[in-house]
């Protein structure tokens, strides 16, 4: 299984704005690159995808909450 989020370190600036916007400090500069030094603990916030101006860093899983399918649903029927 591949760590998550998905870093792409050819396309990284090392402009550390994912790192400072990690609040669970999953993310580290490491020679000038981000790096992952806790996946286990990523949340999954997306927040470090939204700030990455070289999209070097990318999130490839959406949570969808049931309730709002749920109620879609029942609006198109």
């Amino acid at each position: 299984m591949h760590e998550m989020p998905l870093i792409r370190r050819e396309l990284c600036n090392g402009c550390g704005l994912c790192v400072d916007v990690c609040v669970q400090t999953v993310l580290a500069m490491i020679d000038d690159i981000v790096a992952i030094v806790d996946a286990e603990h990523c949340g999954y916030c997306t927040d470090c995808e939204v700030v990455c101006p070289t999209q070097a860093i990318r999130c490839p899983y959406e949570i969808v909450f049931a309730e709002y399918y749920e109620r879609r649903e029942t609006i198109l029927d």
